[in-house]
């Protein structure tokens, strides 16, 4: 006999199911874009159209950071993670200019534990712009790399777990040497361990260190930031590297490029790097300081235990290149002193990440925001060959407005792409061509988000856009942050995280919190 159910009882069967699925879309966001692409696109689905923290419109929380914040949140396993600076403390024992990363929790915006840096040489650490690089969370650890110039593993329940080592000297690191150790406790960060590119490698980064790590199986890869010194007319440390790999669980050094880079940085190197499968091989892609993409063959995945190689140089890799791509072929490398401060010619560089889709690879390019030409371009690489590509690797070179720090988002066969010439413009990936372009009113630092439907973006003005993604242009909203936006925003879990100079927004639809 054939059995009917009642529809209560078939909408208590379908409702869980539905559930179930709306809940599969939402996900932790644990590395800045997508895992290994890099790609600044989202699957999260309900994120508001609107909102307005006047009256808590769509408003899950908010949370007072320090006085600067130019980092993007990274949400992962109940955290918020997001840097800033010690302005004002969050220790009355660690007064001073120091570079922060703050631990929230997800659901409420509690802060659980912070890091705090103190500074090395003024130039080498812009004084009181904090921690910039978003950091990655994998299994538990959170991997940065420091205002210092280290690239520093660290535990995700803070010191509410107890101190784990190696590194247990917490108490004298997060203050200068010549001042007494903190009393360490649970709202601390606990350090696991630290690598120290000064040291170890004679890098010197320039004005901030910049880059987020890419994690491929127990392989760390980021980029060094070395760059200029305090003149911008010559690099102290040509010979190091701009890309290293590490071993995760120990940050043992493991391999390096030894490409002439460092010679032809143009101001620092400020890239994260990205991964792709090409023709069976998995690549390591890399935005350098001297304007040129390039391609290495990523190491294998899996590590066996070492002890006591790879510091120093010594027993070290070398990241084998498979293709490089010049973004800007003809123009002058080196030669700082001569084209310091001219807007109509010079070098240029990379400062916003390689995004890896089907088989390309996109990266824009431009002169230095602070002392180069106004040129920028989004490039569409072929990822396949090898060698030098720079001819035969090119699909299409789009002209930007001026200047550009941004990384692409790629979706639906259109690239968005955002510049410090105050515009959003919307790419066609197979011609290269616009198909529109959106006026932003303020210079744009960070880079679009495309999630829902909808492209999200702030600038430094203060205004936060919220465009429909698709070929037809079209505004959804426009929303006055009141301080400057340099992050990217953040899709995570139902909601949406936006930084601005002094406070961290999460944006959700009711019904969105109320899945948490």
């Amino acid at each position: 006999m054939e059995k009917h159910c009642s529809l209560p009882t078939r909408l208590s069967l379908v409702l869980p199911l539905l559930a179930a699925v709306e809940l599969a879309r939402a996900a932790d966001q644990p590395q800045w874009g997508e895992h290994y692409s890099r790609n600044l696109v989202s699957d999260e689905r309900g994120l508001p159209e609107s909102f307005d923290p006047d009256i808590g419109e769509n408003v899950r929380w908010v949370f007072e950071l320090g006085s600067q914040c130019y980092a993007t949140p990274i949400v992962a396993e109940g955290r918020v993670l997001v840097g800033t600076n010690n302005d004002p403390p969050r220790d009355p024992d660690n007064r001073g200019d120091r570079g922060v990363l703050l631990c929230l929790n997800e659901a409420d915006g509690k802060l659980l534990w912070h890091l705090a840096a103190p500074k090395r040489e003024q130039y080498h650490d812009w004084p009181r712009v904090g921690m910039v690089s978003p950091p990655t969370v994998v299994q538990g650890r959170v991997y940065l790399t420091s205002n210092r110039g280290e690239v520093l593993c660290l535990d995700l329940d803070g010191q509410a777990d107890g101190n784990d080592g190696p590194f247990s000297d917490e108490a004298q690191y997060m203050v200068p040497d010549d001042q007494s150790p903190l009393k360490i406790a649970a709202n601390h960060a606990d350090i696991i361990w630290k690598f120290d590119m000064f040291a170890e490698l004679g890098v010197r980064t320039h004005d901030e260190m910049h880059s987020s790590p890419l994690i491929h199986g127990d392989v760390l890869y980021v980029g060094t930031s070395n760059g200029v010194d305090e003149t911008h007319r010559h690099v102290p440390a040509p010979d190091a590297p701009s890309l290293i790999a590490l071993d995760k669980h120990s940050g043992r050094l493991l391999a390096r490029d030894r490409e002439p880079i460092g010679e032809h940085i143009t101001h620092s190197t400020w890239s994260s790097p990205s991964l792709g499968t090409v023709g069976g091989r998995d690549l390591v892609f890399f935005g350098a300081g001297n304007a040129i993409c390039y391609a290495f063959e990523a190491l294998a995945i899996n590590l066996r235990p070492t002890r006591g190689e790879g510091r120093g140089g010594v027993n070290v890799a070398t990241l084998k290149k498979v293709w490089q791509y010049d973004c800007d072929p003809g123009s002058p490398r080196g030669k700082l002193e001569v084209f310091q401060g001219n807007r109509r010619t010079g070098p240029s560089t990379i400062t916003g990440m390689p995004v890896f889709d089907q088989g390309r690879v996109y990266v824009t390019a431009s002169g230095d925001l602070w002392h180069g030409k106004l040129e920028c371009w989004l490039h569409a690489i072929n990822a396949g060959g090898s060698g030098d590509i720079t001819q035969t690797g090119r699909i299409w070179a789009a002209p930007l407005s001026r200047h550009c720090m941004s990384t692409p988002s790629i979706h639906d066969g259109l690239a968005y792409i955002a510049d410090c010439g105050r515009q959003v413009s919307c790419i066609d990936t197979q011609t290269g061509e616009p198909v529109w372009v959106h006026r932003a009113g303020g210079d744009i630092w960070g880079s679009t988000l495309v999630a829902d439907g909808k492209v999200y973006v702030g600038s430094i003005r203060g205004d936060f856009w919220i465009l429909a993604a698709g070929r037809e242009y079209k505004v959804l909203s426009r929303v006055d942050l009141g301080d400057p936006i340099h992050a990217t925003p953040t899709a995570a879990n139902g909601a949406l995280y936006v930084a601005t100079m002094r406070r961290l927004f999460a944006f959700a639809e009711p019904a969105s919190a109320d899945r948490q």
